[in-house]
């Protein structure tokens, strides 16, 4: 009888041996200056982290806990925050540093972050002091990694942060409609850490303070490397990944009247018994002599060959089988290794990293940031009044962090990509101490705590109910297309840490800021109502993202049943607390799979039930997300990814107009949209719903330029207005943190509702 399989061991965080700068203490901010470093009584760096975000020392912020990680292991770590990208003199400002530069764009991607979903340039950084924008390059890992590099030739070059998690692979580019090389590839760095770095970053900086080279370092999880295609480490065996997920059939077709010399030509080969076989040659699978059963090798010596960069480029079949491949090795517990070929090198990525146990979680919230902005931020009155805001640190000042991570795999979202979908918690005791230290140190509060929560509200301490079934899983989601049988739903612990937090002295009011997992909280009554009663400020807000089947199916939501028995329980619940509360759903317009008709049923139930959407998101085709591949591909890697009949074709909305036209049936109640909806509804042959009555989704008349209707029957066909907090919008501009949002601990995730 086989092992059971389980997670891989991994080195605690608190086993090193300090490195000898640990003599100097932790500093009160992680200096930006030689001046701060003289203060502290540093000559030099061990570490430089370079990043495109405005230096917060706050746990929602990946410079902060990469820093303060470091720093915990003796390392001595300074910061070079949102530097002039034009020259290397800025990259210089703190010296050489001793083992290496971590280069960050920052939590979000800069591209999203300086672009609209529809390619416009934004307005504004919430990253960035006074929110100006402007303040990062676009491809801000690239142009920040080619500057350190000219500033010390000599010294390593790691990157990490959402921006190359997300890059790690060849990828589909949104921006520039293409499919680009892996951000390693293309910025020659030394090393790519994705996912959640501090195993990772603590290891690479001790073997490197004990003078190991750094093209040595290839076996750390949750890392990526270049490598010549010949020169894969030793003792792995390579298969392909059509031995994974068959894409069908890829090879050419056969010409009858060529000999096989030629034809082996045509293809760079040889008939020569006597002709070594190609260094990339694939080694085939062993074969059980007695079942005939192909007999794989141990997973941590396997490393799977994705089609190669020059193929998925021109072949949208191969990228999204090349996508389908990834998203099925991402399980720590049974992830093989990723190689792919660019060029004469090979970007190999190695299997992700172990989650964090509870006690690390609680190790690294408890490290002594300072919970603020740098000093280098106040005001040019001498900081009287106080720092200059940085947006994204006014929405989560009063906001504790409680897990990390996401089971819930939605096609469109980079959380589970980046994060992992394996839990990791932090224990009740940490939490409880994080909110007495905002009470305590933290100017400005009033007693509200804005959000406890993480990626998703309602996930705290929900698990695989087996250590080996979640080991040896490879389903993408626990909770799609139903909830998995073998997934611990109780929000117990979660109840208990709500009661306890909100009875600390200094309290008044603990608020549920983050995204809620409906489809979850119908599991949990109790939860529910200990939510509805106790920890919503007249508005809770969740996310549906449609009504109809077809593109929920795509996304990997739950039907909207599950969010009428959601509202079910929130409006008994509020009744019996004597209280008028308020739903406030998120819905994606133009996501991969929506059929015009789909969003027209969207706009119906919208106006049937009373909302009016004020801004509305549109899909954001992201690096690697599933949904991308969908969008790039026109095929659903949910189904498995074929060349003939057995493919599912998905509905793509490419152009500026049918993506106006999603826009404008969220909009529904909107004047300007009337003419586009009147023409799309003719087309579509639903004219049945242009009218001025009641039953219809948008009148017939249109509102003059001076406001007046240019209909004389204006006075009888106003539509029906539903109450001014129904009325609230619906939808966050893409990318701009919330108020009471949690901003995911340091994995640079654009700050958008989830679940």
């Amino acid at each position: 009888m086989s092992a059971a399989v389980t997670l891989p061991a991994a080195k605690s965080l608190g086993s090193y041996r300090p490195f000898w700068a640990k003599r100097f203490g932790p500093a009160p901010f992680l200096p930006m200056s030689r001046a701060e470093m003289e203060r502290l009584g540093w000559d030099s760096c061990d570490v430089i982290i370079v990043t495109g975000d405005a230096y917060v020392d706050h746990p929602s912020f990946g410079m902060a806990v990469i820093g303060r990680v470091l720093e915990a292991q003796g390392f001595r770590v300074g910061i070079i925050a949102q530097p002039d990208w034009q020259s290397a003199e800025p990259f210089r400002a703190l010296g050489r540093p001793n083992l290496f530069f971590g280069v960050a764009a920052g939590n979000m991607d800069s591209m999203i972050n300086h672009y609209t979903a529809d390619r416009k340039i934004r307005s504004d950084d919430a990253y960035t002091p006074g929110g100006v924008a402007g303040k990062r390059p676009d491809r801000a890992t690239l142009v920040y990694t080619q500057r350190c590099q000219e500033a010390y030739k000599d010294v390593p070059v790691v990157i990490g942060g959402i921006e190359a998690s997300l890059r790690r692979i060849a990828h589909y580019d949104y921006w520039q409609d293409k499919v680009r090389r892996s951000v390693l590839a293309d910025s020659k760095a030394d090393l790519l850490l994705y996912g959640n770095a501090e195993r990772a970053i603590v290891e690479i900086a001790h073997r490197l303070a004990r003078r190991e080279p750094i093209e040595a370092i290839t076996d750390v999880r949750g890392t990526a490397f270049l490598v010549r295609s010949a020169h894969a480490p030793q003792g792995f065996q390579e298969i392909d990944s059509t031995e994974v997920d068959q894409p069908g059939r890829i090879d050419e077709h056969i010409n009858p009247y060529q000999m096989p010399e030629e034809a082996a030509a045509s293809r760079g080969q040889t008939c020569s018994k006597d002709e070594p076989a190609p260094a990339e040659a694939v080694v085939a699978m062993p074969v059980s002599r007695r079942t005939g059963a192909v007999a794989l090798p141990p997973r941590d010596k396997t490393v799977i060959r994705l089609p190669a960069y020059e193929q998925v480029k021109s072949d949208p079949v191969l990228y999204a089988h090349a996508s389908r491949v990834l998203h099925l090795e991402t399980n720590p517990g049974n992830a093989r290794a990723l190689v792919q070929r660019h060029g004469p090198r090979d970007v190999w990525i190695n299997p992700p990293p172990i989650p964090l146990s509870t006690a690390e979680m609680d190790a690294v919230f408890d490290l002594p940031y300072a919970r603020s902005p740098h000093p280098v931020y106040a005001d040019a009155s001498g900081g009287h009044d106080g720092p200059t805001k940085i947006p994204a640190w006014e929405m989560i000042r009063f906001s504790v962090n409680i897990m990390r991570g996401c089971f819930g795999g939605c096609s469109f979202c980079s959380i589970t990509e980046h994060e992992g979908r394996i839990i990791q918690s932090r224990s009740e005791d940490s939490i409880i101490r994080e909110i007495e230290d905002i009470r305590d140190r933290v100017k400005g509060f009033t007693g509200v705590i804005s959000d406890l929560g993480g990626p998703t509200a309602n996930m705290y301490r929900l698990a695989c109910k087996s250590r080996e079934i979640e080991a040896a899983c490879r389903k993408p989601s626990c909770v799609f297309p139903g909830i998995c049988p073998n997934l611990n739903t109780d929000h117990g612990p979660l109840v208990k840490l709500y009661r306890r937090a909100r009875q600390l002295r200094g309290v008044k009011k603990i608020l549920i800021g983050s995204g809620l997992r409906y489809d979850l909280a119908v599991q949990s009554p109790e939860y529910v109502k200990e939510l509805v009663q106790h920890h919503v400020g007249g508005y809770l807000k969740i996310a549906p993202e449609h009504t109809e089947a077809g593109p929920l199916g795509k996304m990997m939501k739950p039907g909207i049943g599950t969010y009428d028995r959601f509202k079910q329980m929130f409006e008994q619940y509020s009744a019996e607390a004597g209280k008028k509360q308020y739903l406030i759903p998120y819905f994606i317009a133009a996501h991969p799979g929506t059929r015009d008709e789909d969003m027209m049923n969207l706009a119906l139930w919208l106006k049937r039930n009373g909302f009016k959407a004020d801004q509305v998101q549109t899909f954001y085709p992201s690096p690697m997300a599933t949904a991308t591949a969908m969008y790039h591909s026109g095929l659903n890697p949910l189904r498995g990814i074929h060349r003939d009949a057995r493919a599912e074709k998905v509905d793509i909305v490419r152009g500026e107009k049918r993506r106006r036209l999603h826009k404008a049936f969220l909009r529904w109640h909107d004047p300007n949209n009337w003419p586009l909806l009147r023409q799309a509804l003719q087309d579509m042959g639903r004219a049945d719903l242009i009218g001025n009555g009641k039953q219809h989704l948008i009148p017939r008349y249109q509102p003059a330029t001076d406001g007046s209707y240019s209909s004389a029957r204006r006075a009888n066909s106003t539509p029906a207005k539903p109450s001014a907090k129904l009325a609230a919008r619906t939808a966050p501009k893409t990318g701009t943190p919330r108020k009471g949002t949690v901003l995911t601990q340091h994995t640079g995730l654009p700050p958008r509702r989830k679940g």
